[in-house]
């Protein structure tokens, strides 16, 4: 007799479950959905929380990262329903804190259930069937949406309204359809070996600072003062306008260079002023291919680990997250 497969299936929150509020205004979250058709497989789910993803904290972040820690080696995969406006951001910060091996799938959805097109049940069943998939395991914390994988490094929300509401450069690493019911899983890529980090709390204080043209540095020694570290949203390549540079030197924590462009690495190839080049040798760290706001989770995990600014100056360098 062949064994069930079991799978955990964590609920947070978020459009896929919500409804528009009998008692108010708007939709809000309120009935963790079911996985359908799944047939032969024993289905846990768990309810850390119901909330709204920009309500979702990395504090929360870390939370689930211990319940899938704990549930996870019960379970042959393990799904989790998430609010789609901070999902990318909890996805990467699952990649940095779980091990690769832990099949880990996030999904959500742009329509509400009380919507004819609810998109929620098509996610959720992709969802499940890739985290149980064997081909899964060893690639760490995905997210599937609309049939695509992606990698929870470079996936990111890119429409506010659309069904297919996520992409990312360089785009899906696999990609689930159904014939006759039966899952076709496919990726693109092998995945890469890394070692999770183990903060023992996330509450070190980064603040996102984004560029424009004309910036003479407003807002950033109080960003400095208050924080433990800074991401700057920066223009292109990583470059800055020239009031930039003497403050980034004179910055007493860690300062990372993201860009605000959809997509592309973060390279130090300017030497005027605020370019690119002057800002690394000022101190700046360059975020490679990592947007603002999942710089921002690896600056705060390194902070929260107690690792020093050299340290986490190779991290960054070493691309390795």
């Amino acid at each position: 007799m062949t064994t069930a497969q079991r799978l955990a299936v964590i609920h947070t929150g978020g459009t896929i479950s919500s409804r528009p509020d009998p008692n108010g205004t708007g939709v809000t979250p309120q009935q963790a959905p079911s996985v359908p058709g799944l047939d032969g497989v024993q289905v846990t789910d768990y309810q850390p929380f119901t909330l709204p993803s920009p309500h979702v904290t990395p504090p929360h972040m870390l939370a689930l990262a211990r319940l899938v820690t704990e549930v996870a080696p019960q379970h042959d995969g393990v799904v989790i329903t998430h609010g789609t406006d901070t999902l990318e951001e909890t996805a990467f910060a699952l990649h940095l804190l779980l091990p690769a091996h832990l099949p880990v799938v996030l999904t959500g959805s742009m329509r509400h259930m009380e919507e004819a097109s609810w998109d929620g049940p098509g996610n959720l069943l992709d969802a499940a069937q890739v985290a149980l998939h064997p081909a899964t395991r060893g690639r760490g914390t995905l997210v599937v949406f609309g049939g695509d994988i992606f990698d929870a490094r470079t996936v990111t929300k890119i429409h506010t309204t659309a069904v297919d509401a996520f992409g990312g450069y360089p785009g899906p690493i696999g990609r689930i359809d159904r014939v006759a019911h039966a899952a076709r899983v496919e990726y693109f890529a092998t995945p890469d070996a890394r070692t999770p980090l183990t903060p023992p709390h996330l509450d070190a204080r980064v603040e996102i600072l984004y560029a424009y043209a004309g910036w003479q540095g407003e807002g950033f020694e109080d960003a400095v003062r208050r924080s433990d570290g800074v991401v700057i949203a920066a223009l292109g390549t990583g470059n800055l306008p020239a009031p930039l540079l003497p403050l980034i030197q004179a910055a007493t924590v860690p300062v990372v260079l993201a860009t605000r462009t959809h997509a592309g690495p973060v390279l130090p190839v300017y030497g005027y002023p605020g370019g690119g080049a002057t800002l690394v040798a000022a101190g700046a760290i360059p975020a490679s291919f990592l947007n603002a706001h999942k710089a921002r989770l690896l600056l705060l995990t390194l902070l929260s680990s107690g690792l020093e600014v050299g340290a986490i100056r190779r991290v960054f360098a070493q691309d390795v997250y």
